[in-house]
This record gives C-alpha cells, structure tokens and sequence, in this order.
C-alpha cells in the first residue's frame, strides 16, 4: 500500500491537500491518507466491477425468482455502501503497519531470493493460503455463536446479484478479508503483486455472486465458482471456499452444484416460463 501512498502524496495530496509543514511520513497523516484511499479504492472496485458484473454478465431473468427480494439491488448497495467505511477501519490499521515496515513485502525483483520464479510461486501460495484461511474462518462465521450476529446480513440475498459482493456486516467483511492482509507479515510478496492480487480477489468476490455458471467441464468440481457459491447462499451449510474447492472436500462440505445437475435457479426459471 505503500506505492499508492507514495503516489498520492507526490501527485495530490503533498502539493494540493495537506500544509505544506506536514511532513509525509507523520503517522497522523499516514493515518488519514490511507483511510481515505482504502475508502476510494474499495468503493472504486465494488461499484466499477459490480456495475459492469451486473450489466454485462449477471443474467436479469433471476430478478424473477421468487426469493429475489423486493429491491435487493438496492439494499444491496446501501448495505455494502454502509459497511466498507467500518471495515476499512482494522484494515488501514494492518496497511499502515506495512507502510512502516513491518510486512515482508519487498520492492524489487531482485530482492527476491528466488526472482520471478519466486514472485509466481508466491502468487500460488498466496491463493492457496487465502482460500484455506477464508474457508475456516467463513465456516467458524457459521457457528450458531456468530451466525446471527455477523453473517445471516449476508444470507439475506438467496438470489445473489454482483452488489451482494460486498454486503457484509463489517465484522463478516473483516474477518473473510483478514487472510489477504495476513499473508504479507508471514510471507515475502512482491508490493506490485500486492496491489494486483488485491485488486483480483475484490474482482473474484463479485464474480462468485454473478449467477454465470459457466467453468471449464474438467474444472467444474476443482474450481470454486458463482454455481457453487449460489448453492451456498441456497442451502447454507455446504462450498464455503473462496476460489477452490479443495477444502470444502476435505472438511466434507463439498456440495455438487444444483445447476450442474439441472436443478439451479437457471433451471427454475425455465421451468416457470415452460408453464
């Protein structure tokens, strides 16, 4: 996060925001740039990509399903909308240390000891990490303990549309994303590939809510996508992984996707309109 920071103090906020007596690296003023910045680029891509998820991909048809709620896409929105400000709160705590240097992210490539072979193995790892990280904790968040509280808000939208994305109540979006954030303090990671797998798994979380089915026959049980994801709004209990099915498998709440099998909302609606 640093590399975002830096390029806002020199083209914005260093020439045209702050006094010119604030030093940059104050941590007052490191403080309040990132919370700014978290707030603009996360909103940035929910609205951006769930925008374009909802018009170009999402299929407007499940609007008619009986559990699509009245005026979801709304809720939806303002739900998230109210959200990613409280959620930003413990994550620009966990940016900020990594601006001081406390991360195991490093600038070049040459830093690291295994170079560009290095920086793909740690874009795998960081997947492989993450996905088992989310599954546990998006499971713990099914514990009748915490269910209630933190993660049924999320379990309001059956029918999911690309906005559900990101509707969260902001302990739930913490928690899911706390292995994103994590991963860097145990692990080297190159900064650039940072900010693009930042940016890849805000694009992943929408595109498993967009109701497009549609995965390579061979990967249809390996790779946890939108169909797996809808059965987990649908039936609750089963694909709580986050981009592969791997865990699901073994902690034995994998599920075989409805709509693979012709029995999804798809296939509902279809159903309806055959009557």
């Amino acid at each position: 996060m640093d590399l975002v920071l830096e390029a806002a103090d020199q083209h914005l906020l260093t020439p045209y925001v702050y006094p010119a007596g604030w030093p940059e690296d104050e941590p007052c003023r490191q403080l309040l740039s990132l919370f700014v910045i978290t707030n603009l680029g996360a909103t940035t891509l929910y609205l951006l990509f769930g925008t374009l998820s909802y018009y170009f991909i999402f299929d407007h048809e499940l609007k008619k399903h009986p559990q699509f709620l009245e005026n979801q896409v709304s809720r939806e929105i303002t739900y998230a909308l109210r959200s990613l400000p409280w959620i930003s709160v413990p994550t620009v705590a966990l940016f900020f240390a990594e601006v001081r240097g406390y991360s195991k992210l490093y600038d070049n490539i040459e830093d690291s000891p295994y170079g560009w072979s290095g920086v793909f193995l740690s874009m795998l790892s960081f997947l492989f990490f993450t996905d088992m990280g989310i599954y546990w904790i998006h499971r713990g968040l099914h514990h009748k303990l915490f269910y209630k509280r933190f993660h049924k808000p999320h379990h309001l939208w059956k029918i999911a549309t690309p906005f559900a994305s990101h509707a969260f109540h902001p302990v739930d979006g913490f928690m899911q994303s706390l292995p994103y954030h994590v991963y860097p303090f145990l692990f080297p990671l190159h900064k650039v590939t940072y900010l693009g797998l930042y940016i890849f798994v805000n694009v992943w979380t929408i595109s498993i809510h967009d109701g497009d089915y549609r995965v390579p026959r061979l990967l249809r049980h390996v790779i946890n996508g939108s169909a797996h994801h809808t059965d987990h709004h649908l039936y609750f209990d089963y694909n709580y992984g986050q981009y592969f099915t791997l865990w699901d498998k073994i902690g034995g709440s994998y599920k075989s996707p409805t709509s693979f099998e012709g029995k999804g909302p798809h296939d509902y609606m279809r159903k309806l309109r055959e009557k």
